[in-house]
């Protein structure tokens, strides 16, 4: 069947003689660009914002056009009281230790958790305070509204601390390792995205937080062998078909008393995946989700008494994606997204739950609020109208009314807008050009340049040409890919190839957006064509697109990668007999199915992090798309990488972190099993690292052996 090929953008980038071919050594380094420093925080007044940037905090001043020093952080971190070892990492919520920025409302002052304490910094004469010393952590946390109250989590309770006197109130009392208040379990932020388990009320009254009961979650013996006796490490991980946390929601008054708990049913078969408190204080709003997320119903309950009543049920045959895109008006209709129409939109509704308009529409996708103008009835919103490879910035009326594109270079715009909407800060970047940050007001007219692209590395190093492309497969569906040709590209040769796969739901590898010098770059200089597709399954073209993998996962991604792979071997320029395959966590679950279900198509393939059976992964994820084990077990078993592994026949490298809290050792032993007991050769490398990914040192080491894995078996 002939393909046809349109080419979208090609990366017009001509190297000179002088220019140094990327290597491992840069790649390793992570030269992406300049250091731009941590991500700024708006001031409330939107006429400055304030950031990380290693030992500092920086203050950039609209007026003035400049930045300056704001505080040096290293007297503040040599009195911290420094965190015990074993509260220093935790498998449940290791998140929470990390240091963080808040303003308060009035702007005079900027809250700190630093190294484990809080601190407040007073913005105009620049001394600061330290509010705690405890040798535990306090994270987490969040000045009230009013500004009279600092909350925060210490161990597993909820705690508020009054800044005028220092008085200190224990808000929660029953907190346990299984009993965790205010605070989030592994399982909630890693697939729900949910950021934080507790809330201040806009009167500054109230605290309404989540409750998480994890004593039914399965726990994994994660094992430390790194030290002279082997240590046991226990992680709570819900694998598919156990027990969720059972959570539930609780309001607590700020100065202390009694929990009033929400009424939201029998909470063990649902999901609790966001939370808003109205304007007036006088509700809060739940966006409650079934377990296998067919189902999502938008709850209002009252904190006095706990009641609650249902304002929007939706359904939808496959799942349903959860966002951050609620949001509450100061009259208490609120803005809300959906994809009824089979794409993520937005729209505004009643305070009562009824649909007042849609604001936007079209075969296309909002990928995010950037901000609300109540002042001037405006709504600002990141969309892929343009094409599903760019991010663009728009502004409309909440009628829908009077559309206009802001942002104007073609490529990927991520925005953040000052609260007030007067300002909002643009990172852009392209296949052709690094990160460039600009400052804009509110109608998009340029204010300043804040940080020039930094094309040190694109100077003194070689950036071979990406072109994106556009496959069209045997069923009429368009995918795209990205095509690196290697170094000194001669069409008359056959070179190997190298097929990048990551395949899942919720990503998009294919973008008009900056990589710099990566590994693929790396490879490609050493005379690899690289290679890589979003087939349906991936993000961003529309929930049509995205749900054509349920409940059954590998089958379309595989047919979809092959008739991409089929297009690039027509081009002339690839070897058929020496194309590889390479991909990481749901990427190194395509590589082994790939490599199982395919294996006359690939010679070689490493497999990063793979989930090889999907029992093995955790709930909220693996039942978006696969449903309940006992629902769907002819779906897990076609899914599961272990059921082909006697079909190997390519050669197999597997590298796994033995330590990995996502996607579990476990997954790496069962397939191993499975290979040596139907006779298939394979080489495994091991870290022993306490995370999903390979950093530090062993990731140049990584990098040496993976492309020595390819060198070896493609050339």
């Amino acid at each position: 069947m002939p393909r046809s090929l349109f080419v979208l953008l090609t990366l017009a980038c001509t190297a000179s003689a002088a220019k140094k071919p990327i290597t491992l050594d840069v790649v390793a380094q992570n030269g992406r660009g300049s250091d731009l420093g941590g991500t700024p925080v708006w001031a409330p007044d939107g006429k400055r914002f304030a950031y990380f940037k290693g030992d500092d905090i920086l203050l950039y001043d609209l007026a003035a056009k400049s930045e300056k020093t704001l505080l040096g952080l290293e007297p503040l971190k040599k009195v911290a009281t420094p965190i015990p070892p074993p509260e220093r990492f935790d498998w449940q919520n290791r998140r929470v230790h990390e240091d963080s920025l808040q303003w308060s409302p009035s702007g005079k002052s900027i809250l700190l958790a630093l190294n484990g304490d809080l601190f407040l910094l007073h913005v105009d004469s620049l001394k600061w305070e330290q509010l705690t010393t405890t040798p535990q952590a306090e994270a987490d946390p969040k000045l009230s509204p009013d500004e009279a109250f600092v909350a925060f989590r210490r161990g597993h309770d909820l705690f508020v601390l009054e800044l005028a006197t220092k008085h200190e109130t224990q808000l929660t009392r029953d907190g346990t390792s299984t009993l965790l208040n205010g605070e989030l379990d592994w399982v909630y932020p890693e697939e729900l995205d949910l950021g934080t388990a507790y809330w201040w009320s806009p009167d500054s009254k109230s605290i309404a937080y989540l409750q998480f009961d994890i004593s039914r979650e399965f726990l994994y013996p994660q094992t430390d062998l790194r030290g002279r006796r082997a240590g046991l490490e226990l992680e709570r991980y819900p694998q598919a078909g156990t027990p969720n946390p059972d959570v539930r929601v609780g309001v607590v008054p700020a100065l202390g008393g009694h929990t009033k708990w929400m009424d939201l049913g029998d909470t063990r078969g649902h999901l609790l995946a966001r939370l808003h408190w109205a304007p007036d204080s006088a509700s809060l709003t739940v966006e409650r989700l079934s377990r296998v997320q067919k189902e999502r119903d938008l709850v209002s309950v009252v904190p006095d008494t706990g009641a609650s009543k249902i304002l929007i049920h939706q359904t939808d045959p496959y799942w349903i994606n959860t966002h951050d895109d609620f949001r509450y008006l100061r009259n208490g209709r609120f803005v809300w997204s959906n994809e009824e129409d089979g794409f993520r939109h937005l729209y505004l509704y009643e305070s009562s739950g009824k649909l007042l308009n849609r604001i936007t529409s079209g075969n296309w996708e909002v990928t995010g609020i950037a901000g609300i103008d109540e002042a001037r009835n405006r709504i600002y919103y990141v969309s892929s109208e343009v094409s599903p490879l760019e991010r663009q910035l728009y502004v409309a009326n909440l009628d829908g009314s009077d559309k206009k594109r802001l942002s104007e270079e073609k490529g990927s715009h991520a925005i953040l807008m000052s609260p007030n909407c007067k300002y909002y800060l643009d990172s852009h970047s392209s296949l052709t050009s690094p990160v460039r940050r600009t400052i804009h007001t509110e109608d998009g007219a340029l204010w300043t340049v804040y940080r020039e692209a930094d094309h040190k590395l694109t100077d003194e190093y070689e950036i071979l040409p990406t072109e994106i492309l556009t496959v069209k497969t045997k069923d009429g569906a368009s995918l795209y890919a990205r095509l690196i040709k290697p170094a000194n590209f001669d069409r008359t040769r056959k070179y190997p190839a190298i097929v990048m796969v990551y395949g899942g739901p919720g990503a998009q590898s294919v973008r008009d957006s900056w990589s710099g010098p990566t590994w693929d770059q790396a490879l490609a200089q050493q005379g690899f064509v690289i290679w890589q597709l979003d087939n349906r399954g991936s993000t961003g073209r529309g929930h049509a697109f995205e749900s054509a993998i349920y409940r059954r996962l590998g089958q379309r991604e595989l047919s979809d990668q092959k008739e991409g792979i089929d297009y690039l071997i027509e081009q002339g320029f690839v070897d058929p007999a020496r194309i590889g395959i390479y991909g990481w966590s749901y990427g190194g679950f395509m590589t082994l199915y790939s490599l199982f279900n395919a294996p006359d198509v690939f010679r070689a393939g490493i497999a990063g992090a793979p989930v090889t059976d999907w029992h093995n992964y955790d709930t909220i994820y693996t039942e978006r798309y696969l449903g309940l084990p006992d629902e769907n077990e002819d779906g897990y078993k076609a899914s599961s990488a272990v059921t082909y592994a006697d079909k190997l026949k390519s050669r197999l490298l597997i590298v796994h972190n033995i330590e990995d809290d996502n996607v579990l050792f476990q997954n790496t032993l069962q397939v191993s099993d499975a290979l040596e007991k139907a006779d298939r050769p394979f080489t495994m490398m091991i870290y022993p690292q306490k995370s999903h990914g390979v950093s530090g040192p062993a990731r140049k080491h990584l990098l040496e052996i993976t492309t020595e894995f390819f060198e070896k078996n493609l050339k």
